[in-house]
């Protein structure tokens, strides 16, 4: 049973789901922004049998509060302080979106925690933001994205289909009570802190690690949708080459963006083949 839960950690509180209890080894689920864990629950209903699934809400999205700082390293360093609040070791870390920058800083950062590595369609080296998506990082540093985000909330439906259209195949299918549960943080006085969540999305952060990625040993794949605007696949083998743990990359043909949340199946699957290699 999925359960959702709060963590006490060094860094304030994280809301996160769980699979199972106690500390020892599970496989950590982040999410990017304007998502949350509940990105990851289809995906956890198919493996969480196999395998203690851990999926943590990033600061500011789901039950996490705000942060005093959204830049990516200080993100990651909050993951890295939840995981030592659950006592998680082992871990079989699976990201995706903007969650795929700070965890490639954290497995960087942090090789030892981790058993395996999976990406999936996130920002990289390179790429970070990605072109179609750096005009809101824009809006976001000249403050001029909090306006535009209060009149989405008036209308679901529509902030449904531009917010996160681009990122589904079928995006009339993503239940409106999810939506609103991911455009939370926009919210109120919230918006302006999502404001500075946006903003914070610069690369040195990431390009600091890349040495330590560069002798990351630890087994990685990708699983990567063939039909994102954001991260086309050539991202994918950018990663492949650059971490010498990297095993292969599995291709999801037509799959978007947001595909763990509309075809868990096929993220759930090579997991569970992956995993069973180590």
């Amino acid at each position: 049973m999925t359960q959702a839960l709060t963590a006490t950690t060094t860094r304030g509180p994280a809301g996160y789901l769980d699979t199972g209890s106690g500390p020892g080894e599970a496989a950590l689920f982040v999410h990017g922004v304007g998502t949350g864990s509940s990105l990851w629950r289809r995906v956890i209903d198919l493996i969480g049998d196999e395998r203690r699934c851990v999926a943590v809400d990033l600061p500011l999205h789901g039950r996490t509060p705000a942060a005093a700082s959204y830049e990516l390293g200080e993100t990651a360093d909050f993951v890295a302080a939840f995981c030592e609040s659950l006592g998680l070791t082992g871990i079989d870390l699976v990201a995706n979106d903007t969650g795929g920058a700070i965890a490639q800083i954290f497995a960087a950062r942090r090789p030892e925690l981790l058993r395996s590595f999976t990406l999936t369609n996130c920002d990289t080296i390179g790429n970070l933001p990605p072109k179609n998506f750096a005009p809101v990082v824009w809006l976001a540093r000249a403050r001029l994205l909090a306006p535009l985000q209060r009149a989405f909330l008036r209308d679901p439906h529509r902030a449904r289909k531009v917010m996160y259209g681009p990122g589904l195949e079928h995006v009339d299918a993503l239940p409106i009570g999810l939506v609103k549960q991911w455009l939370a943080p926009l919210s109120g006085g919230r918006a302006r802190e999502m404001e500075r969540w946006l903003a914070a999305i610069r690369p040195r952060d990431l390009v600091a690690v890349e040495p330590a990625l560069a002798r990351l040993e630890v087994p990685t794949q990708m699983v990567w949708g063939t039909g994102d605007a954001f991260f086309g696949r050539s991202w994918a083998y950018a990663l492949k080459d650059l971490i010498p743990g990297a095993r292969e990359v599995i291709e999801v043909p037509g799959a978007r963006l947001f595909f763990p949340a509309e075809r868990p199946a096929e993220l759930a699957d090579p997991l569970l083949r992956f995993w069973k290699t180590l």
